[in-house]
C-alpha cells in the first residue's frame, strides 16, 4: 500500500508498505528514531506511546499495535519532535527533569507522550491520562507531579499544525492487492462481500497482537479507519446509536451523563491509549466472553445492526453470541452500529479484574433492574466471564420479576445463578469465585439502591 503522513513535521511517501507492518518497527528499525520503545509489545505498557493528530485532534496511541496504513493522512509525533524548532524542551520534558521523573529511562519516552497528548487536550486526570504508562524504577509520584507542575503551561504551536494537516486531494491510499482501505460503509460493503475471507481491521487492538504475538500472516485485509460514517453517534429523546467505529473514549464520554456507571466501566477499560484506537464495534463482534461492552449493552436491552452488501438485519444483542468463537455473523456480514432505547438510569456494572486499571475482567456483571411500588417489574441481568459467550441471568431475572424488593427476594433470587451459569477456572479465576461474587453483585445492587455505598473507592472509616 502506499501510503503519506506527517512524522515530527516532516511529510512522508511510502511506497508498497506492508499491510500489517507495524508504526514501532518502522519508526526504529527504517527511521532509526529509537527512543520509543519496544516494551510489551502488546499495546500494555506504554513504552512504544505515540501522539497521532488530525482534523479530530490530539491522541495517545500504542506504536506497536498500529499498523502503518492505519496513519495515512495523519501527523505523527514521536519524543525526538516534542521539542521547539529552537531546540527548546516540551513543558513535559522540563517537569520530568525538574521533578526527577526518570530513572532507568526505558519508559520515560512512552510518559512523555501520554503527557504531551494529555497536555495539547488541557486533560489534567492524570492518574486516568497515565494508567497506560508502566513504570517499575521511578515510581508514579514524581511523574505526576511533573504532569500537574505544567498543566498551565503554553502548547507548542506544532500541535495546531499537526491537526490542521490535510493531505491534497490527490493524494488517495493506493491498495495493494489484498489491501484494502475503504472510505465509507457502502464501499466496505461491496468490498467485503467480494472478499469475505479477509480479516476486518477497526482498532486493531486485537488483531494486532495476531501479529505481534501470534505471528499470524493475514492474506487478505479490510482497514476500516476510514469509514468516518461507521463512526457516527446518535443521541435522540428515544434512542442511542454507536457506529461500529466509534472509539472507546468516545463511548465513555457520550455515556457519562445517561449511564455513569457504564462510563466508569469503560473508564477502566484497558488505557487511554488503547480506548483511543479501540472500537465498540469491534470489542463487540470478536465475541470475547469477557468483552466488557456486551453484558452492559445486553442489560440496555441493545440492538445490533449487520450489514451484507445492501442487506442489513437487525438482533437483540444477546441473539448474537451463539457459543465460544461461534457468532450469528454471515461471510461478508459486518456490524454496523449497535443502538439502545434511551431509558430511566438504573443500570449498574461491576468490573471484577486482579488490577483495578487496565485489566481484563474475571467477571463483569451488568444488573439494569426496574422497581415500581416495591414491586420489581423488569429485570435484565448480563455477565461476562461466566459463561463461553456473555450471557443473561435469564433464571434470576425471573426470579425477581414480580417480587418484592427485598432482602429475602435477593436472597431466593441468588440461589438462581447455579441454573444460568457453569463458570469454568482459569487463571483469571476459580469457577467458585465467579458464583459467589456473581451472587455477591446482586446483594451489591441490592445495597446501593437502598442508599448504601459500597464502593471500596468511596468508603471511609
Amino acid at each position: 500500500m502506499d501510503i503519506t503522513f506527517l512524522l515530527n513535521g516532516e511529510t512522508v511517501e511510502l511506497e508498497g508498505v506492508s499491510p500489517t507492518a507495524t508504526l514501532l518497527d518502522w519508526l526504529r528499525e527504517e527511521r532509526h528514531l529509537r527512543g520509543t520503545k519496544e516494551g510489551c509489545n502488546e499495546g500494555d505498557c506504554g513504552a512504544c506511546t505515540v501522539m497521532v493528530s488530525d482534523a479530530d485532534g490530539a491522541r495517545a496511541l500504542n506504536s506497536c499495535i498500529l499498523f502503518l496504513p492505519q496513519l495515512h493522512g495523519k501527523a505523527i509525533r514521536t519524543v525526538e519532535g516534542v521539542g521547539e524548532a529552537d531546540g527548546s524542551l516540551h513543558p513535559v520534558q522540563d517537569a520530568m527533569i525538574e521533578h526527577h521523573g526518570s530513572q532507568c529511562g526505558f519508559c520515560t519516552p512512552g510518559f512523555i507522550m501520554s503527557m504531551t497528548a494529555a497536555h495539547a487536550n488541557g486533560a489534567t486526570d492524570h492518574d486516568t491520562q497515565l494508567a497506560g504508562n508502566l513504570c517499575r524504577c521511578t515510581g508514579y509520584a514524581p511523574i505526576i507531579r511533573a504532569a500537574e507542575a505544567c498543566e498551565d503551561k503554553p502548547v507548542p504551536t506544532w500541535v495546531n499544525n499537526d491537526c490542521a494537516f490535510v493531505l491534497p486531494k490527490a493524494t488517495e491510499v493506493a491498495e495493494d492487492g489484498p489491501a484494502h482501505a475503504p472510505t465509507s460503509s457502502d464501499e466496505l460493503a461491496a468490498v467485503y462481500a467480494a472478499n469475505p475471507d479477509a480479516t476486518i481491521i477497526a482498532g486493531a487492538t486485537d488483531v494486532g497482537l495476531w501479529v505481534t504475538k501470534q505471528l499470524r500472516d493475514l492474506n487478505s485485509v479490510i482497514f476500516l479507519n476510514r469509514c468516518d460514517d461507521l463512526k457516527d453517534v446518535e443521541v435522540t429523546e428515544t434512542n442511542v446509536r454507536f457506529g461500529a467505529m466509534v472509539d472507546m473514549n468516545t463511548v465513555g464520554d457520550t455515556l457519562s451523563d445517561l449511564h455513569p456507571s457504564y462510563a466508569e466501566m469503560v473508564r477502566r477499560y484497558a488505557s487511554v491509549q488503547v480506548r483511543h484506537a479501540a472500537t465498540i464495534g469491534g470489542n463487540i463482534a470478536n465475541g470475547s466472553p469477557i468483552g466488557d461492552n456486551p453484558p452492559a449493552l445486553i442489560a440496555l436491552g441493545a440492538t445490533l445492526h449487520l450489514r451484507k452488501g445492501d442487506t442489513r438485519r437487525d438482533m437483540p444483542l444477546e441473539d448474537f453470541f451463539i457459543d465460544y468463537g461461534k457468532q450469528d455473523r454471515q461471510p461478508g456480514e459486518f456490524v454496523e452500529a449497535v443502538s439502545f432505547p434511551r431509558q430511566p438510569d438504573t443500570l449498574k456494572c461491576y468490573k471484577l479484574s486482579k488490577r483495578f486499571d487496565q485489566d481484563i475482567s474475571a467477571v463483569c456483571g451488568c444488573f439494569n433492574i426496574t422497581v415500581a411500588d416495591g414491586i420489581v417489574t423488569n429485570a435484565r441481568i448480563a455477565f461476562g466471564g461466566m459463561a463461553g459467550i456473555p450471557k443473561r441471568a435469564t433464571a434470576v431475572e425471573a426470579a425477581l420479576i414480580g417480587q418484592p424488593w427485598t432482602v429475602a427476594t435477593i436472597t431466593a433470587a441468588k440461589a438462581k445463578f447455579d441454573a444460568d451459569f457453569t463458570p469454568l477456572t482459569d487463571m483469571r479465576a476459580s469457577a467458585e469465585y465467579r458464583l459467589e461474587t456473581a451472587r455477591a453483585l446482586l446483594e451489591r445492587y441490592f445495597a446501593e439502591s437502598q442508599g448504601q455505598t459500597t464502593n471500596v473507592l468511596e468508603v471511609s472509616a
